[in-house]
């Protein structure tokens, strides 16, 4: 930083007026630079500021001296799909007419006999429509599994099944019922009782005996009318 330094005291006779103008702006000067505060040491904290980054940095390499790169597996992690939405007003719609259908007077009468009956075809259809059905020529969509329920609860497993299959827009459906051996009179009683239920449904077109792969006479195949 310049220092001012005062000019040597000038003469009387060199005393003009522009002269002692100039000598009170000079001492002025020098008063205003006595007085201001310090510049602050740049040089010194620049070099301070240098040696913190270096330490951080030894830092740094001092807790990743041990690291290794991670090799690569070249496995892809797939991206996890997201959840579908659950239909809450869908849902609740089908209950509210699960509940009417089970309340109804005609509900599933236990009554039908059906006898041997492998194979079912609603009044009016082509056989052909059965056939189809036979040879596996529809898909099978969803299943349900009667396993474990007493024929109250099959009963009404079956119709909720149903309603909702429908309510999907399935046209062919498996419902296992078992072949009755584990019974307590050895008779296929929910065998029967299943496929007297679905002949009472009207959205039951057709059912056989499921594919070998599928249950056999152990589940029924369903065909459902278009939604």
């Amino acid at each position: 930083m310049a220092v001012l330094r005062p000019r040597r005291k000038l003469r009387q006779r060199d005393a003009t007026p522009f002269r002692r103008l100039l000598l009170r702006w000079h001492q002025q000067a020098i008063e205003a630079a006595a007085s201001a505060p310090p510049e602050p040491a740049i040089e010194n904290q620049t070099a301070m500021d240098q040696d913190e980054d270096e330490d951080e940095a030894n830092l740094f390499r001092a807790e990743v001296a041990d690291a290794r790169p991670v090799r690569d597996s070249g496995h892809v992690i797939p991206e996890r799909p997201k959840p579908a939405p659950v239909p809450i007003h869908s849902m609740r719609d089908e209950d509210a007419a699960l509940e009417e259908a089970l309340a109804g007077p005609d509900f599933l009468s236990d009554a039908i006999e059906i006898g041997d009956a492998e194979n079912y075809l609603a009044h009016g259809l082509p056989g052909k429509v059965l056939r189809d059905l036979v040879q596996g020529r529809w898909a099978v969509q969803d299943a349900l599994d009667l396993h474990g329920l007493r024929l109250e609860e099959a009963r009404a497993a079956v119709v909720v099944f149903l309603a909702r299959s429908r309510k999907r827009g399935l046209r062919c459906v498996l419902i296992i019922h078992g072949k009755g051996y584990g019974s307590s009179t050895g008779e296929p009683v929910l065998r029967d009782r299943t496929r007297g239920w679905l002949m009472q449904k009207d959205e039951v077109l057709a059912f056989c005996d499921a594919a070998a792969g599928q249950g056999g006479a152990g589940a029924v195949t369903v065909l459902l009318k278009a939604s």
